[in-house]
């Protein structure tokens, strides 16, 4: 059984993780938005190939965010 305190240090790693998530999150909309307007296009033309590319380079990291985390015991 967790301990109150470990309770709530789970609670803050899941707050900062749903933060940094979601600035990241921004951030590469920011980018996908910028890069589109520089090269003069209109609205998002996400090809199958590159969402499957993109969902391969999320699952990766998530693995490693879960290694890191096994490294660690």
């Amino acid at each position: 059984m967790l301990s109150s305190g470990n309770r709530r240090g789970q609670g803050w790693t899941l707050v900062i993780g749903a933060v940094v998530g979601s600035l990241a999150g921004v951030g590469a909309a920011y980018l996908f938005l910028r890069a589109r307007q520089r090269t003069g296009k209109e609205g998002a033309a996400v090809t199958p190939s590159s969402a499957v590319r993109l969902a391969v380079l999320l699952l990766g990291l998530l693995r490693q965010v879960g290694e890191i985390a096994e490294s660690r015991k």
